[in-house]
């Protein structure tokens, strides 16, 4: 009920205000699902697998290096997607203070959805799946399968609201936390990610594989 009211209402806090939501809770939620689903059927249009070429859904997969790896419902990189979450709505709510737009929590929140799904699409065009797999130790990367992707999105908005509804202190302890606990125990995170991606650096790939 407090998430319903939050949504619809955009209640303004000392901290972080939004304007007014101009669409109520269920049109905003099927529109964030239209979006989703619009995500999932470019991925299936694009040849990307609707589920894990095992013909198995596990809702967890752990084992990092793998050819079922982001083929799943989560793994080790959903935290990575709940972090993208905190982010967006932390560069939202700044571009609003900053600039005075009158930009609500759902239009954020839609918008994080189309830039999140963006990217979801733009991570599994050829050219990007073989450039993370000779940046980094990933070679049996094959690209993400639509189940995975669209659970990657979902953890997005898990992140977004987690960051509505959390103190400030808690969302970023929680963002540090897990790129620390996660980046210790499969040696990659959102950080480590990004510099293999736009940056790569053979000693981080020499540590990545054990050395």
């Amino acid at each position: 009920m407090a998430l319903a009211e939050s949504l619809s209402s955009g209640a303004p806090s000392a901290r972080r205000s939004w304007a007014p939501n101009r669409l109520g809770p269920v049109a905003l939620v099927l529109l964030a699902a239209l979006l989703i689903a619009v995500a999932a059927g470019i991925l299936l249009w694009m040849g990307r697998e609707p589920i894990c070429k095992c013909g198995n859904i596990k809702l967890w997969q752990g084992t990092v290096m793998s050819s079922e790896n982001s083929q799943h419902i989560t793994d080790w990189y959903t935290f990575s997607h709940i972090i993208h979450g905190f982010l967006f709505y932390g560069l939202f709510w700044l571009i609003r203070r900053l600039t005075g737009l009158p930009i609500s929590f759902g239009l954020a929140l839609l918008l994080s959805i189309i830039v999140e799904s963006a990217w979801e699409i733009t991570e599994n065009t050829d050219a990007v799946i073989n450039h993370y797999r000779s940046a980094t130790i990933s070679l049996d990367y094959y690209g993400d399968s639509v189940l995975n992707s669209v659970s990657d999105i979902l953890s997005m908005v898990l992140g977004f609201i987690i960051a509505r509804l959390a103190p400030v202190w808690l969302t970023v302890t929680s963002a540090l936390a897990m790129e620390l606990i996660v980046g210790w125990l499969i040696r990659d995170n959102l950080t480590l990610n990004v510099i293999m991606l736009l940056w790569p650096m053979d000693w981080i790939k020499a540590w990545q594989g054990g050395a």
